[in-house]
């Protein structure tokens, strides 16, 4: 039993070690144009912890598409938020204030499937941006899909 314990605690210690932290900057003006996040496409592995920092005022993140099973989420108001991603899939996400012009991003963590539903259900989400319409789809382009 207590051998069981042990190896139960070397893995579990040898996967935190492996998780990664990344940073997404909220901005008003990024390498992508005006109202944007930086960057707006990351790839990362499952347990990984994405902080998203409001290096300008007046952003917040909220969750759009998220793989089945996880939670949505909603930051406050020019307040540093982190999400643990603990699914594979693909994870859209916007600054609610600035989604007609376009204030959103893409995360693939891990293995990403689904493709067709996920440009689906874009598309209908693209709709509400009035402004740089081609952002997400160039984000949504980076992802490397195991079902094609």
């Amino acid at each position: 039993m207590k051998k069981l314990i042990v190896i139960t605690l070397f893995l579990f210690q040898s996967c935190l070690v492996h998780a990664a932290s990344y940073e997404v900057k909220m901005l008003d003006f990024g390498n992508d144009g005006g109202m944007v996040f930086e960057p707006g496409f990351l790839k990362v592995e499952p347990g990984d912890t994405i902080t998203f920092l409001p290096s300008s005022t007046g952003h917040f993140v909220r969750s759009a598409l998220l793989p089945d099973g996880h939670s949505e989420w909603l930051s406050k108001l020019d307040e540093p938020f982190t999400v643990t991603l603990d699914d594979a899939g693909v994870y859209v996400y916007y600054c609610p204030p600035h989604l007609t012009v376009a204030m959103v991003g893409v995360i693939q963590v891990g293995e990403a499937s689904g493709k067709d539903s996920v440009i689906e259900e874009m598309k209908s989400f693209n709709r509400r941006q009035l402004q740089n319409k081609k952002r997400l789809w160039s984000y949504i382009d980076q992802i490397e899909w195991s079902d094609e």
